[in-house]
Protein backbone atom coordinates (compact mmCIF):
# COMPACT_ATOMS: atom_id res chain seq x y z
CA UNK A 1 0.00 0.00 0.00
CA UNK A 2 1.34 3.40 -1.01
CA UNK A 3 0.88 6.45 1.17
CA UNK A 4 1.23 10.06 0.04
CA UNK A 5 1.37 12.91 2.54
CA UNK A 6 -1.60 15.22 2.84
CA UNK A 7 -0.57 18.34 0.92
CA UNK A 8 -1.97 20.83 3.43
CA UNK A 9 -0.61 19.07 6.48
CA UNK A 10 2.73 18.45 4.77
CA UNK A 11 3.15 22.09 3.81
CA UNK A 12 2.36 23.27 7.35
CA UNK A 13 4.79 20.73 8.77
CA UNK A 14 7.75 21.70 6.59
CA UNK A 15 10.66 22.93 8.72
CA UNK A 16 12.71 25.91 7.73
CA UNK A 17 15.59 24.89 5.46
CA UNK A 18 17.98 26.80 7.71
CA UNK A 19 17.26 24.62 10.75
CA UNK A 20 20.22 22.61 12.08
CA UNK A 21 21.16 19.00 11.58
CA UNK A 22 18.92 16.65 9.64
CA UNK A 23 15.63 18.46 10.25
CA UNK A 24 15.59 20.03 6.76
CA UNK A 25 15.44 16.51 5.29
CA UNK A 26 11.82 16.41 6.38
CA UNK A 27 11.17 18.70 3.39
CA UNK A 28 12.34 15.92 1.08
CA UNK A 29 10.55 13.10 2.91
CA UNK A 30 7.26 15.01 2.88
CA UNK A 31 7.27 14.87 -0.93
CA UNK A 32 8.01 11.14 -1.14
CA UNK A 33 5.88 8.05 -1.46
CA UNK A 34 5.80 5.67 1.50
CA UNK A 35 5.09 2.05 0.59
CA UNK A 36 4.19 -0.44 3.30
CA UNK A 37 6.05 -3.69 2.56
CA UNK A 38 4.45 -5.53 5.48
CA UNK A 39 1.52 -7.96 5.53
CA UNK A 40 -0.91 -7.64 8.40
CA UNK A 41 -1.08 -10.85 10.43
CA UNK A 42 -3.69 -12.87 12.30
CA UNK A 43 -4.37 -16.49 13.20
CA UNK A 44 -5.12 -17.08 9.49
CA UNK A 45 -1.80 -15.68 8.23
CA UNK A 46 0.19 -17.95 5.85
CA UNK A 47 3.23 -19.38 7.61
CA UNK A 48 5.90 -22.05 7.42
CA UNK A 49 4.49 -25.56 7.85
CA UNK A 50 7.15 -26.01 10.54
CA UNK A 51 5.06 -23.80 12.84
CA UNK A 52 1.44 -23.53 13.88
CA UNK A 53 -0.86 -20.53 13.46
CA UNK A 54 -0.79 -17.60 15.86
CA UNK A 55 -3.04 -17.62 18.90
CA UNK A 56 -4.54 -14.25 19.76
CA UNK A 57 -6.59 -13.85 22.91
CA UNK A 58 -8.43 -10.77 24.11
CA UNK A 59 -7.51 -10.24 27.76
CA UNK A 60 -9.71 -7.22 28.37
CA UNK A 61 -12.35 -5.34 26.42
CA UNK A 62 -13.29 -1.75 27.20
CA UNK A 63 -16.31 -2.86 29.23
CA UNK A 64 -14.81 -5.99 30.82
CA UNK A 65 -14.66 -5.94 34.59
CA UNK A 66 -11.31 -5.23 36.22
CA UNK A 67 -11.12 -4.69 39.97
CA UNK A 68 -14.86 -4.20 40.18
CA UNK A 69 -15.23 -1.65 37.40
CA UNK A 70 -14.96 -1.46 33.58
CA UNK A 71 -11.38 -1.86 32.42
CA UNK A 72 -11.66 1.10 30.06
CA UNK A 73 -9.02 -0.33 27.72
CA UNK A 74 -8.48 -3.07 25.15
CA UNK A 75 -5.63 -5.59 25.62
CA UNK A 76 -4.61 -8.75 23.76
CA UNK A 77 -2.22 -11.62 24.38
CA UNK A 78 -0.28 -12.94 21.37
CA UNK A 79 1.43 -16.29 20.93
CA UNK A 80 3.27 -17.08 17.70
CA UNK A 81 6.57 -18.36 16.35
CA UNK A 82 9.19 -15.68 15.79
CA UNK A 83 9.12 -16.55 12.09
CA UNK A 84 5.52 -15.41 11.61
CA UNK A 85 4.04 -13.09 9.02
CA UNK A 86 6.41 -10.54 7.51
CA UNK A 87 9.39 -11.21 9.76
CA UNK A 88 13.12 -10.77 10.27
CA UNK A 89 15.59 -13.66 10.57
CA UNK A 90 18.89 -12.77 12.31
CA UNK A 91 22.04 -14.87 11.79
CA UNK A 92 21.49 -16.76 15.04
CA UNK A 93 18.27 -18.24 13.67
CA UNK A 94 20.40 -20.89 11.90
CA UNK A 95 23.85 -20.47 13.45
CA UNK A 96 24.71 -20.95 17.11
CA UNK A 97 26.76 -18.09 18.54
CA UNK A 98 25.92 -15.58 15.80
CA UNK A 99 23.94 -12.35 16.23
CA UNK A 100 20.40 -12.56 17.53
CA UNK A 101 17.66 -9.99 17.15
CA UNK A 102 18.68 -7.58 19.89
CA UNK A 103 22.24 -7.56 18.54
CA UNK A 104 21.31 -6.14 15.13
CA UNK A 105 22.13 -2.41 15.30
CA UNK A 106 19.66 0.27 14.27
CA UNK A 107 22.25 1.54 11.76
CA UNK A 108 21.41 -1.54 9.65
CA UNK A 109 17.70 -0.73 9.59
CA UNK A 110 17.81 2.09 7.00
CA UNK A 111 19.30 0.85 3.72
CA UNK A 112 19.32 1.54 -0.03
CA UNK A 113 16.76 -0.76 -1.66
CA UNK A 114 17.43 -2.69 -4.87
CA UNK A 115 14.72 -4.90 -6.36
CA UNK A 116 15.39 -7.85 -8.68
CA UNK A 117 12.30 -8.71 -10.70
CA UNK A 118 11.52 -12.29 -11.85
CA UNK A 119 7.73 -11.90 -11.89
CA UNK A 120 7.29 -12.72 -15.57
CA UNK A 121 9.37 -15.89 -15.31
CA UNK A 122 7.44 -17.02 -12.22
CA UNK A 123 4.14 -16.52 -14.01
CA UNK A 124 5.32 -19.08 -16.58
CA UNK A 125 7.01 -21.42 -14.11
CA UNK A 126 6.46 -21.21 -10.34
CA UNK A 127 9.74 -23.06 -9.74
CA UNK A 128 11.77 -20.20 -11.27
CA UNK A 129 14.79 -18.87 -9.40
CA UNK A 130 16.66 -15.61 -9.89
CA UNK A 131 19.81 -16.07 -11.98
CA UNK A 132 22.98 -14.18 -12.73
CA UNK A 133 21.40 -12.96 -15.98
CA UNK A 134 18.72 -11.18 -13.93
CA UNK A 135 21.36 -9.48 -11.81
CA UNK A 136 23.36 -8.55 -14.91
CA UNK A 137 20.29 -7.00 -16.51
CA UNK A 138 19.66 -4.94 -13.35
CA UNK A 139 23.23 -3.66 -13.26
CA UNK A 140 23.23 -2.87 -16.98
CA UNK A 141 20.28 -0.55 -16.35
CA UNK A 142 21.01 0.84 -12.88
CA UNK A 143 24.72 0.35 -12.32
CA UNK A 144 26.47 -1.75 -9.71
CA UNK A 145 24.37 -2.81 -6.72
CA UNK A 146 25.56 -0.50 -3.92
CA UNK A 147 27.45 -1.90 -0.95
CA UNK A 148 25.30 -1.99 2.16
CA UNK A 149 22.07 -2.32 0.20
CA UNK A 150 19.00 -4.39 0.96
CA UNK A 151 18.19 -6.50 -2.12
CA UNK A 152 14.62 -7.74 -2.47
CA UNK A 153 13.42 -10.45 -4.84
CA UNK A 154 10.19 -9.44 -6.56
CA UNK A 155 8.36 -12.54 -7.80
CA UNK A 156 4.69 -11.58 -7.61
CA UNK A 157 4.19 -14.37 -5.07
CA UNK A 158 2.56 -12.04 -2.54
CA UNK A 159 -0.50 -11.88 -4.82
CA UNK A 160 -1.34 -15.30 -3.38
CA UNK A 161 -1.72 -13.81 0.08
CA UNK A 162 -3.57 -14.56 2.35
CA UNK A 163 -4.06 -18.18 1.28
CA UNK A 164 -1.78 -20.69 3.02
CA UNK A 165 -2.57 -23.23 0.31
CA UNK A 166 -1.68 -20.88 -2.54
CA UNK A 167 1.48 -19.61 -0.85
CA UNK A 168 2.80 -23.17 -0.36
CA UNK A 169 1.50 -24.25 -3.81
CA UNK A 170 1.78 -28.00 -3.23
CA UNK A 171 1.06 -30.50 -6.00
CA UNK A 172 -0.85 -33.76 -5.61
CA UNK A 173 2.26 -35.43 -4.17
CA UNK A 174 2.69 -32.69 -1.56
CA UNK A 175 5.72 -31.13 -3.31
CA UNK A 176 5.94 -27.36 -2.96
CA UNK A 177 6.36 -25.25 -6.10
CA UNK A 178 7.46 -21.71 -5.30
CA UNK A 179 10.25 -19.45 -6.55
CA UNK A 180 13.42 -18.57 -4.69
CA UNK A 181 16.95 -17.29 -4.72
CA UNK A 182 19.95 -19.05 -6.25
CA UNK A 183 23.32 -19.58 -4.61
CA UNK A 184 25.15 -17.95 -7.52
CA UNK A 185 23.22 -14.69 -7.12
CA UNK A 186 23.46 -14.66 -3.34
CA UNK A 187 27.23 -15.22 -3.50
CA UNK A 188 27.63 -12.40 -5.98
CA UNK A 189 25.55 -10.04 -3.86
CA UNK A 190 27.03 -10.81 -0.45
CA UNK A 191 30.63 -11.65 -1.32
CA UNK A 192 31.29 -9.29 -4.24
CA UNK A 193 28.74 -6.48 -3.85
CA UNK A 194 28.80 -6.43 -0.05
CA UNK A 195 25.07 -6.06 0.51
CA UNK A 196 23.73 -5.85 4.07
CA UNK A 197 20.56 -7.93 3.86
CA UNK A 198 18.02 -9.48 1.51
CA UNK A 199 14.33 -10.29 1.40
CA UNK A 200 11.57 -11.93 -0.62
CA UNK A 201 7.80 -12.40 -0.92
CA UNK A 202 7.83 -16.16 -0.38
CA UNK A 203 7.70 -18.07 2.90
CA UNK A 204 11.31 -19.24 2.47
CA UNK A 205 14.60 -18.17 0.90
CA UNK A 206 14.98 -21.51 -0.87
CA UNK A 207 12.67 -22.58 -3.72
CA UNK A 208 9.83 -24.90 -2.76
CA UNK A 209 11.31 -27.85 -4.62
CA UNK A 210 14.49 -27.77 -2.54
CA UNK A 211 12.58 -27.61 0.71
CA UNK A 212 10.22 -30.43 -0.25
CA UNK A 213 12.81 -32.79 -1.71
CA UNK A 214 15.62 -32.27 0.82
CA UNK A 215 13.88 -30.95 3.92
CA UNK A 216 16.67 -28.38 4.24
CA UNK A 217 17.19 -24.70 3.47
CA UNK A 218 20.80 -24.33 2.28
CA UNK A 219 20.30 -20.85 0.82
CA UNK A 220 18.87 -19.44 4.04
CA UNK A 221 21.72 -21.10 5.92
CA UNK A 222 24.17 -19.40 3.55
CA UNK A 223 22.64 -15.91 3.97
CA UNK A 224 22.53 -16.07 7.75
CA UNK A 225 25.98 -17.67 7.85
CA UNK A 226 27.38 -14.50 6.26
CA UNK A 227 26.32 -12.72 9.49
CA UNK A 228 23.56 -11.00 7.56
CA UNK A 229 19.82 -10.85 8.16
CA UNK A 230 16.80 -11.28 5.93
CA UNK A 231 13.12 -10.39 5.70
CA UNK A 232 10.58 -12.99 4.58
CA UNK A 233 7.00 -12.63 3.33
CA UNK A 234 7.39 -9.09 2.00
CA UNK A 235 4.40 -7.26 0.49
CA UNK A 236 3.83 -4.62 -2.20
CA UNK A 237 7.20 -4.89 -3.93
CA UNK A 238 5.38 -4.16 -7.18
CA UNK A 239 4.84 -0.60 -5.89
CA UNK A 240 8.52 0.33 -5.57
CA UNK A 241 11.12 1.01 -8.29
CA UNK A 242 14.00 -1.36 -8.94
CA UNK A 243 16.50 1.30 -7.86
CA UNK A 244 16.50 4.57 -5.97
CA UNK A 245 14.28 3.78 -2.98
CA UNK A 246 15.25 3.43 0.68
CA UNK A 247 14.13 0.59 2.92
CA UNK A 248 13.33 1.09 6.60
CA UNK A 249 13.02 -2.06 8.72
CA UNK A 250 12.28 -2.35 12.41
CA UNK A 251 11.30 -4.96 14.96
CA UNK A 252 11.02 -5.35 18.75
CA UNK A 253 14.32 -5.57 20.63
CA UNK A 254 13.56 -9.00 22.03
CA UNK A 255 16.55 -10.27 24.00
CA UNK A 256 18.09 -13.41 22.50
CA UNK A 257 15.30 -13.74 19.92
CA UNK A 258 15.80 -15.85 16.79
CA UNK A 259 13.20 -13.92 14.79
CA UNK A 260 10.16 -11.68 15.13
CA UNK A 261 7.42 -10.08 13.01
CA UNK A 262 8.84 -6.90 11.47
CA UNK A 263 7.43 -3.64 10.17
CA UNK A 264 9.14 -2.56 6.96
CA UNK A 265 8.46 0.15 4.42
CA UNK A 266 10.06 1.83 1.43
CA UNK A 267 10.43 5.52 0.67
CA UNK A 268 10.84 6.71 -2.90
CA UNK A 269 10.31 9.79 -5.03
CA UNK A 270 6.88 10.46 -6.48
CA UNK A 271 8.18 10.26 -10.04
CA UNK A 272 9.99 6.95 -9.51
CA UNK A 273 7.52 4.47 -11.02
CA UNK A 274 8.02 0.75 -10.40
CA UNK A 275 10.05 -0.96 -13.13
CA UNK A 276 8.64 -4.16 -14.58
CA UNK A 277 10.62 -6.33 -16.96
CA UNK A 278 10.34 -9.73 -18.57
CA UNK A 279 12.91 -11.59 -16.51
CA UNK A 280 12.99 -14.74 -18.64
Amino acid sequence: MTFLPDETVAEKALPDATLPGLWPLVRILRTCRFVDLTHGFSAETPHSPDFGPARIKQLYGYEDELNGRPAGFLAHEFSFAGQYGTHVDPPGHFHRGMRLLDELPVAEMVLPLAVLDITAAVERDPDSCVGLADLERWENVHGRVPAGAFVALRSGWSRRWPSQEHMLNRDAAGIRHSPGWSLAVLRKLFEERGIAACGHETIDTDPGLTLSLTGEGPLERYVLGRDRWQIELMANLDEVPEAGAMLVASWPKAIGASGFPARIFAIHGRNEAPDRHDAA
